[in-house]
């Protein structure tokens, strides 16, 4: 087999992969559409208790939440089969060992990215809106709070958050491919805090409560990579080592 034709294998194999992956998404996303007003109101409960009453100041911001709603329904279902379907394009390239391995890290991402979407929806966001409230009440403002502005907010702060939960997973693959090492890491933690504070004030809300509640997850996200490396590089070697 010449390199043109396994080339065309491989497109024909990542055309299929994206086929199986699209029709997944698009069925979560017709789903997500009619579940949308239900979530909206479970989503509905938690600013209600801070007093916060959702208005609509023009004729498509309902439309656009109740899309927005489905869109993050269709993503959150569809993250487990991307990554097995990136699992399984690479597969034929991978020995058994190899691919049972990477295996694990499906479930693996997907659990993190939940638990990023959980820490920063219940703990960090909730943080961030009292804390704006209390501004805006020390001025004297009459709130009143739009539902769209309000959506945006959580997604410019729970999706980003999210992802950055898969930092341990990513820099453990790294480690196991052996492109990344724990020493390196110790090496560029100050420019690494540097960039993260930086990423956490593109994040939050321009006050210092807000930005310190998304950096301070974000360095100890970045300690966590360190230690899940340096604890996998100790391992490796103690059975390089051992007879």
């Amino acid at each position: 087999m010449n390199n043109q034709e396994e080339l065309i294998l491989h497109l024909t194999e990542l055309r299929r992969r994206l086929i199986v992956f699209s029709a997944w998404f698009m069925a979560m996303l017709c789903i997500g559409l009619c579940l949308s007003p239900r979530l909206l109101l479970l989503l509905k409960s938690r600013p209600a208790r801070l007093g916060i009453e959702w208005n609509v100041f023009a004729f498509t911001d309902g439309l656009f939440v109740y899309m927005k709603c489905a869109l993050l329904f269709a993503v959150l279902l569809s993250l487990p089969v991307l990554f097995y379907q990136l699992w399984a394009f690479v597969r034929p390239g991978l020995t058994e060992e190899e691919a049972r391995a990477a295996l694990a890290y499906v479930p693996a991402s997907f659990l993190m990215f939940l638990l990023g979407v959980a820490f920063s929806y219940y703990l960090v966001f909730p943080m961030m809106l009292e804390f704006l409230m209390q501004m805006n009440r020390s001025i004297g403002a009459a709130e009143m709070y739009g539902i769209d502005r309000y959506f945006t907010l959580m997604f410019n702060i729970v999706f980003p958050l999210a992802i950055a939960f898969e930092m341990p997973v990513v820099v453990l693959f790294l480690t196991r491919l052996e492109l990344i090492a724990p020493d390196r890491l110790r090496r560029i933690r100050k420019p690494a805090y540097l960039g993260l504070t930086i990423a956490g004030a593109c994040i939050s809300p321009p006050d210092v409560v807000s930005h310190l509640s998304v950096t301070i997850p974000l360095i100890a996200l970045f300690e966590l990579s360190i230690f899940l490396s340096a604890a996998y590089s100790r391992r490796l070697e103690a059975s390089s080592a051992s007879p």
